[in-house]
């Protein structure tokens, strides 16, 4: 009876590592089309419902939260200057799962040619959809 739980939480632990993997991999896929300027990429991961916000954070201006539009967005991404370098450096996931949601926290420092600009937290909330797991939220914190 033993070996039988033991197998069961091995499973499980499996189970759930793989699902992490999964969600990982989907938010290193839209990095990579954001790195690339890549929007068909970044849209392969993304629902076409996703709400993108931000919370521009500063002393001396206080505090603002912005919507955008995702096709604005996209369109956006495509747009970067060629002899724009960027970098978006994740520095930790932080991935939870309950069935077919999953939410993932990043934190995060940002640099324009290889100067830092801002750092802060991305916050995604993703859905699975069939087989493949979609963001459908993402919100993120700036601050320099």
């Amino acid at each position: 009876m033993r070996f039988f739980i033991v197998l069961f939480f091995m499973f499980l632990g499996w189970s759930s590592n793989a699902q992490k993997d999964e969600v990982q991999k989907c938010i290193e896929t839209f990095f990579e089309g954001f790195h690339q300027k890549d929007s068909i990429k970044i849209k392969s991961v993304c629902s076409d419902k996703i709400i993108l916000q931000s919370i521009s954070e500063s002393l001396t201006k206080g505090n603002k939260l912005s919507d955008e539009n995702a096709k604005d967005f996209y369109k956006s991404i495509s747009e970067i200057p060629s002899n724009l370098k960027f970098q978006e450096k994740i520095l930790s996931y932080s991935i939870q799962i309950d069935g077919s949601m999953a939410h993932v926290w990043t934190l995060y420092e940002f640099y324009l040619n290889d100067k830092r600009s801002h750092s802060g937290v991305n916050a995604f909330t993703l859905f699975k959809e069939k087989d493949s797991w979609k963001i459908i939220y993402l919100i993120d914190t700036r601050r320099k």
